[in-house]
């Protein structure tokens, strides 16, 4: 039998709905959500990330300012930016985008950004907040494995989960977002030795080490759900995650595709916060 595919559209479709709900909501109290998104970068493939959540911004009826400091920005130009955006009123969202210019310090940017509008969880401090089960974003990614999760039905209270792969934007804060959901965690990293001895026990696996390959089938126990985070580009160009995905197939019960699965999630999952964020300030104000 082969493993059933979590594709991530049915996902951002369900959360698109509850993002123009939000609007809705927003629009009536006279409120326009908006979304700033901060760039000092000429990478192509970041130029058309942005350009996507710019795009699905104005489908929802969200605005977008895209600022683009160019790639020789200077970090005083950066925190200069992020200080006036973080002040206004009017700006319920902040994105960061990376990479960003040589020798700047991303940590003492991100600082700046207030947890209310960080929409992407970059902030340590949101980190921490999310860490002691306050209220905070979750790094975007990381959120968007659980609405994965959650969307299929996958079960987590009680289950054993095992997040391969340790870095502030995917690892670390999965594992406490699934802790919040009553799941065992472990988490694995580049110097895990028997690295299946782990994987093999659990019932949820998430493959967020950008490595091609780094798991198999030899890797993944019978029925077991795979969540594959991984963005690796073969030799061929193409678009390929951390996981062999036809020897996991005939294995596993459920596997999220590359591309087409988490990474789908993601934009739509920061506009539904940046309704939120919006929202969170109406209150505010009342």
């Amino acid at each position: 039998m082969s493993a059933k595919m979590l594709h991530g559209l049915p996902v951002a479709r369900a959360l698109r709905e509850r993002t123009g709900r939000n609007v809705a909501r927003l629009r009536a109290e006279g409120v326009e959500p908006r979304v700033a998104v901060v760039v000092a970068t000429d990478n192509e493939s970041t130029g058309w990330y942005v350009r996507s959540i710019a795009q699905q911004a104005a489908k929802a009826s969200i605005r977008c300012d895209v600022l683009d400091l160019g790639p020789h920005a200077e970090p005083g130009e950066l925190a200069q930016t992020l200080r006036g955006l973080a002040a206004d009123e009017e700006v319920h969202g902040i994105i960061l985008q990376t990479p960003l210019p040589a020798g700047v310090d991303v940590g003492e940017l991100v600082a700046l950004i207030p947890p209310f509008k960080d929409l992407d969880g970059a902030n340590p401090l949101s980190f921490g907040r999310l860490s002691a089960g306050l209220p905070a974003f979750a790094a975007a990614t990381a959120q968007a494995v659980i609405e994965v999760l959650d969307h299929y039905e996958v079960p987590l209270s009680g289950e054993h989960a095992v997040v391969v792969g340790r870095s502030m934007v995917v690892g670390k804060p999965l594992a406490q977002l699934l802790l919040h959901r009553d799941a065992t965690v472990s988490v694995c990293h580049s110097q895990t030795p028997q690295l299946a001895e782990h994987t093999l026990r659990a019932s949820v696996v998430v493959a967020a080490a950008g490595r091609a390959g780094l798991l198999d089938g030899g890797n993944v126990r019978s029925g077991s759900v795979v969540v594959d985070v991984g963005t690796n580009v073969d030799r061929q160009g193409n678009l390929i995650g951390d996981v062999e995905s036809s020897s996991v197939q005939g294995i596993a019960r459920a596997l999220t595709p590359v591309p087409g699965g988490v990474g789908t999630v993601t934009t739509a999952l920061l506009l539904l916060r940046t309704t939120r964020a919006a929202l969170e300030s109406v209150v505010e104000r009342q």
